[in-house]
């Protein structure tokens, strides 16, 4: 029996993973997609359900409303909104998911972006009866900005419109005018009802001119293998292993994820900032030695020679080296009530590394309902996004953001406070 359980954990831990986010207008049902999106595919415990149905019976109409399975908080519930992203996880037989149920509102748009950072996939929904609004725009201009791969536009609450195939074409059309103005890879559209159930998990019976899949047979099988950069290797150091004990005392391992490509026993490699190269002796995980590893795994490198790397330094490929600078561009996106500062002091985190930045410039702001750039006004204040050029206490070892997520995003902290007040993407 426990050889079963070991076998079934191993079988939970290869699964693949998808992370994907929500997005939307306020009341366009976002909370309750993902409520009847892990209720029909009986991802929900009895005892919640139960609390779900409890909470339910205090509004009176005699429904069960599945957006209080992510909708937690006190005010989230008295008003029928969501305020801040909510992380649910659940798993099917074929993959694994983190939801990140993120708020419609226009003074949000900070918790869109943190939500949104590390997904695969934007799942950003339309109600049938009011098409695309400028919300719409907004939230598919950030998915755009975040370079997250892949999109899916859920035409909601189809059954307020009489499952009308005209009304779900109409929408389909209205936004692939808009998509054209930016960069969206991968689109697909699902006509559903999340109230209802139609096209969630199963397919409607009451929308048969839609030949499509159902929402979630596309989240458990569109491909993100290649939504990764396999061809530079980047390996922000984030910890350096040397055991104390008489077994392992000539044992020294670099610690850390893979933020792009594959590395292999034996690959030349070089050290940054310091220049040294040298190959590489073993891959390390989890006690088992690797031939091979690739992002986003996390591993313990051992290298043929003896070089001072501590953390923060980045093990790259010798002849595939990042960009190297103390002035960058940024996209940034502000966090925090307090406005930026043109020739303000922060601190900034980049993968492992630490330092502090002076902020030179704010080139433009970006008006994100109509995607024009503003250059004239050099205020910029929270959910704000725009351009901005940095210069670094010391040199960064960085790639652009469209290239690579990890090695081309950046924090902002404010020193006084240690609060993140930025997230920026290199230009």
């Amino acid at each position: 029996m426990e050889e079963k359980i070991k076998e079934s954990q191993k079988g939970y831990l290869d699964m693949e993973l998808l992370r994907f986010t929500t997005a939307g207008s306020v009341d366009d049902g976002k909370s309750t997609l993902i409520g009847r999106l892990l209720y029909d595919s009986k991802a929900i415990f009895d005892d919640q359900m139960e609390a779900v149905t409890r909470a339910s019976e205090k509004t009176g109409d005699g429904t069960v409303n599945l957006a209080l399975l992510t909708d937690g908080l006190r005010a989230e519930r008295e008003q029928g909104i969501t305020i801040d992203v909510a992380y649910r996880y659940f798993a099917t037989p074929k993959r694994k998911f983190i939801i990140a149920d993120t708020p419609g509102h226009i003074q949000y748009t900070r918790n869109m972006v943190t939500g949104a950072s590390t997904a695969n996939l934007a799942i950003i929904l339309i109600d049938a009866r009011h098409g695309v609004l400028e919300q719409t725009i907004r939230h598919a201009y950030i998915a755009s900005l975040l370079q997250i791969p892949h999109v899916i536009i859920c035409v909601n609450k189809m059954d307020l419109v009489d499952y009308s195939e005209k009304v779900f074409e109409d929408i389909k059309t209205s936004f692939l005018s808009v998509a054209s103005k930016i960069d969206v890879q991968d689109i697909r559209f699902v006509p559903i009802s999340a109230l209802k159930g139609d096209n969630v998990v199963e397919r409607s019976t009451n929308m048969d001119w839609y030949d499509g899949p159902t929402l979630l047979y596309l989240l458990e099988n569109i491909h993100i293998g290649s939504d990764y950069n396999h061809i530079d290797f980047r390996f922000p150091v984030q910890y350096v292993i040397k055991p104390q004990t008489d077994k392992y005392r000539d044992f020294r391992g670099y610690a850390g994820r893979i933020a792009s490509g594959i590395l292999r026993v034996g690959d030349a490699v070089k050290i940054l900032p310091s220049g040294f190269t040298s190959k590489v002796k073993s891959i390390v995980l989890f006690g088992k030695e690797l031939e091979y590893a690739y992002a986003p795994q996390s591993v313990t490198i051992t290298l043929e020679d003896e070089i001072d790397i501590s953390r923060g330094d980045m093990i790259v490929r010798e002849n595939n080296v990042p960009q190297t600078s103390q002035d960058i561009n940024l996209m940034i996106c502000w966090l925090n009530e307090k406005p930026m500062q043109i020739g303000g002091k922060y601190a900034i985190k980049h993968t492992t590394s630490d330092a502090r930045c002076l902020v030179k410039d704010l080139q433009y702001k970006v008006d994100i309902n109509s995607m024009e750039r503003i250059k004239d006004d050099k205020s910029f204040g929270l959910n704000e996004i725009g351009k901005i050029q940095i210069r670094t206490t010391k040199p960064l070892f960085f790639d652009s953001y469209r290239r690579n997520r990890i090695s081309g995003s950046i924090i902002l902290i404010d020193e006084a406070t240690n609060v993140t007040v930025g997230a920026g993407m290199i230009v």
